[in-house]
C-alpha cells in the first residue's frame, strides 16, 4: 500500500523525498511513545533501561528527520525557528508570531468580516 495521495508516477523525486521523510518522522515518534510505555509500566528496572535507551535512540532518529525538513522542505526552518527553544507560554509566543492563524481560537464578537482594510 502507498503513503502517496497522488499517483506516485505524477509526483517530482523531490516530493517523494518529503514524502520519505515525514513517514520516517512519524514512525519514530510512534516508536518513541511506544518504548516510553513500556518504560513506565514494567516492574523490571534492567528492562525499563534497555527500553529507555531505546526510546532516546527513536528520539534521536526523530530530530535527526526533523534537522533534514528543516534543511530541504519549504516551510520547516521558518516554523522551527519561530517555536523552538523558546520561554514562557507557548501559546502566548502564537499569537505574536502568527495572527493569520486561527487554529480553532475564538474570534472577539464584532461587526467585521475580519477581512481588513480594503483601500490604504
Amino acid at each position: 500500500m502507498s503513503n502517496y495521495h497522488e499517483p506516485a508516477g505524477e509526483l517530482p523525486q523531490e516530493a517523494r523525498n518529503f514524502s520519505r521523510a515525514l513517514n520516517s518522522l512519524k514512525e519514530e515518534i510512534e516508536a518513541v511513545d511506544w518504548y516510553h510505555q513500556r518504560v513506565v509500566t514494567t516492574d523490571d528496572p534492567d528492562l525499563a533501561a534497555i527500553m529507555a535507551h531505546n526510546r532516546d535512540e527513536e528520539i534521536e532518529h526523530a530530530c535527526m528527520t526533523l534537522e533534514w525538513l528543516r534543511r530541504n522542505m519549504p516551510g520547516w526552518d521558518e516554523e522551527l525557528r519561530n517555536w523552538l527553544f523558546k520561554e514562557g507560554d507557548i501559546m502566548g509566543a502564537h499569537g505574536e508570531n502568527h495572527d493569520d492563524h486561527d487554529h480553532g481560537a475564538q474570534a472577539p464578537k464584532t461587526d467585521s468580516l475580519g477581512i481588513g482594510k480594503l483601500k490604504k
